[in-house]
């Protein structure tokens, strides 16, 4: 089996095992899913979206949050980690939505990175959930599934992970794959035990890598 035909097997198996899988942040506004995206570096999507319902009930628009003290932010979101930081973008890029974008996502891939602590993987999540455009989300399931299963082989570096998988994965399935891998990643091909092989779709293609 060539790497393309294993990776349409592996899409059309994680389809049927996880048809509704979507994004694990909740939002039900653009912008949120750009400051959740934020937090959730280095930290769990369960906890941010704990974390973000004081941040709104606090700060609940862009210009509030553009307006806010980074101190104020920090106070909040603190227990994502890596608080400073985070607090210091949020507010920085709500200014920037806020001064530059008339309080809009910018609908163009370059224009988001360079949004304050915006990267390809949080640039690519916005494309696919706010806009429905082709999108490869190299989070780290993403990373270690598709290197244990062979669609990618040894590659660690996300970018390098993401221009892999372009060449592999038809643009209109890239988006619900990676959600589906992190679906998949957290019930089944675990990192911090034993993936569960056993009672797994792609046990007799998948190469196991490292397993």
């Amino acid at each position: 089996m060539t790497k393309e035909e294993l990776t349409l097997e592996v899409i059309e198996r994680l389809k049927k095992e996880y048809p509704d899988a979507g994004c694990t942040l909740d939002y039900d506004e653009a912008w949120k899913l750009l400051v959740s995206v934020r937090l959730a570096a280095q930290c769990t999507d369960a906890r941010v979206n704990v974390v973000v319902e004081d941040l709104y009930a606090k700060f609940p628009d862009i210009n509030a949050l553009a307006e806010a003290s980074v101190d104020d932010i920090e106070a909040i979101v603190r227990p994502c980690g890596l608080g400073r930081s985070k607090a210091r973008d949020i507010n920085a890029c709500m200014k920037m939505l806020r001064d530059e974008y008339g309080g809009k996502i910018p609908k163009d891939f370059n224009a988001i990175l360079k949004l304050p602590g915006v990267g390809r993987k949080s640039a690519n999540l916005i494309m696919g959930d706010v806009f429905g455009e082709p999108a490869i989300v190299t989070d780290t399931h993403c990373i270690r599934l598709t290197n244990r299963i062979g669609l990618v082989d040894g590659i660690k570096d996300p970018k390098k992970v993401e221009m892999a998988l372009w060449k592999l994965v038809p643009p209109e399935e890239g988006s619900d794959f990676c959600h589906r891998l992190v679906f998949h990643g957290r019930d089944v091909c675990t990192a911090r035990t034993k993936p569960y092989c056993d009672k797994c779709c792609l046990e007799d293609i998948c190469e196991k890598n490292g397993v």
